[in-house]
């Protein structure tokens, strides 16, 4: 059985990816715990997992918790972090989406892009020679960017991205601390936009209400910051990393702006895997049966290379024009910040190599670092501004 530790920690990424393939669309595995999983690694089949009702994403439907189930985290935190959008299935899953959707639109983005743009100018400002772009620029412009996006005020925003910092800590109790940070400061946040509102989402979504009275509570508003926080920042700052890194040590031509980000979304490590799904009824998939109450991981870095898919899906191709990647998810769980990560990135690297079109890594390329996680990040990336 393959173990889905290789995925986060092997050397070669690509001859892992290569040996679970041959493994078949469906096989048996073990979870980064020990557990035992059924690993999806085939394009349709992820598709389908992704959008069969079968297959549920909330724990708490189970018998008995599986892999990757949440337990260790303190009661008064657990709810927070637990009661998102991506742990729900229908229909409270519906409820949230519908809700949420109203004032986390397209539009929002678009009218966030100029700010987009003032913050990354700010941050690529006075650099000096040498830096790491991790730390001075592709990890501060997300958060910053959610700060904005959520009205967090500029002063608070230091001490709200180390409460941030703590949620990516492999420590329960650093965990648990920053969680409480933030939800406390979000929740007199809350306070003060419903005695004030601004044109920020927070705002947008307090002020939301359907027709039949429902609205989002203060717990919900509070677990959806701190669930946009964690979905958009470690994300956004791993793939403006990779993608820069890749930029400077396979000398590609991005081209067209919005096919070059596609194309880095499909191929990077950012998104390895998805929120695992638990089978409610006997489910055929791949050739194989998997019994109700099962743990299913999707591997969305095996499905992104799926040669029944992806023409030549090993060539990382920025022109490449059929590129329907699963970098964001599909069916009802799509990412709703997808539009904003693709805004942010693109911003980021054009402004980038246009501001430094000399750009280049200031240690060899095999001293570069990974940091193992459920998504595959570099612990920092040294550049100078010419070579």
């Amino acid at each position: 059985m393959t173990d889905l530790t290789g995925l986060l920690t092997a050397p070669d990424r690509d001859a892992f990816l290569a040996d679970l393939a041959r493994q078949g669309p469906v096989s048996r595995g073990t979870y980064v715990d020990g557990s035992p999983v059924w690993l999806v690694t085939g394009y349709p089949e992820s598709v389908a997992v992704l959008t069969d009702p079968r297959f549920s994403n909330d724990v708490t439907r189970q018998a008995a918790a599986g892999p990757a189930a949440p337990t260790g985290l303190p009661d008064d935190v657990a709810p927070y972090l637990l009661h998102t959008l991506g742990l729900y299935d229908p229909p409270d899953h519906t409820r949230l989406r519908r809700l949420v959707s109203r004032e986390f639109t397209a539009r929002r983005v678009e009218r966030l892009r100029p700010r987009i743009q003032e913050i990354t100018d700010a941050l690529l400002s006075d650099l000096p020679e040498e830096f790491d772009l991790i730390e001075r620029f592709a990890y501060p412009l997300p958060i910053q960017v959610i700060c904005e996006l959520l009205g967090v005020p500029v002063g608070d925003r230091d001490t709200w991205r180390s409460w941030a910092a703590d949620l990516g800590a492999p420590d329960l109790d650093k965990i648990a601390a920053g969680a409480r940070g933030l939800i406390g400061y979000m929740s007199r946040l809350i306070d003060a936009k419903r005695a004030a509102p601004g044109d920020d989402l927070l705002s947008g979504l307090i002020k939301v209400q359907e027709a039949d009275g429902d609205r989002l509570s203060d717990e919900e508003l509070i677990s959806l910051s701190i669930s946009i926080l964690v979905a958009g920042h470690e994300t956004t700052a791993g793939l403006i990393s990779q993608s820069v890194l890749l930029l400077l040590t396979r000398s590609l031509d991005m081209g067209d702006v919005s096919g070059a980000v596609e194309e880095f979304l499909r191929f990077t490590g950012v998104a390895e895997i998805a929120v695992m799904r638990y089978t409610l009824e006997p489910v055929e998939l791949g050739g194989v049966s998997i019994p109700p109450g099962e743990a299913v991981q999707v591997v969305y870095a095996a499905a992104n290379r799926d040669p029944r898919r992806f023409d030549r899906p090993g060539l990382l191709d920025p022109r490449r024009a059929d590129n329907p990647h699963l970098a964001f998810g599909h069916g009802i769980h799509y990412c709703m910040g997808a539009a904003l990560a693709r805004c942010e990135i693109g911003i980021a690297l054009t402004t980038l190599m246009r501001r430094f079109p000399r750009l280049a890594l200031s240690v060899p390329a095999n001293e570069i670092k990974w940091r193992p996680g459920m998504g595959r990040a570099l612990t920092s990336l040294p550049v100078r501004t010419a070579p």
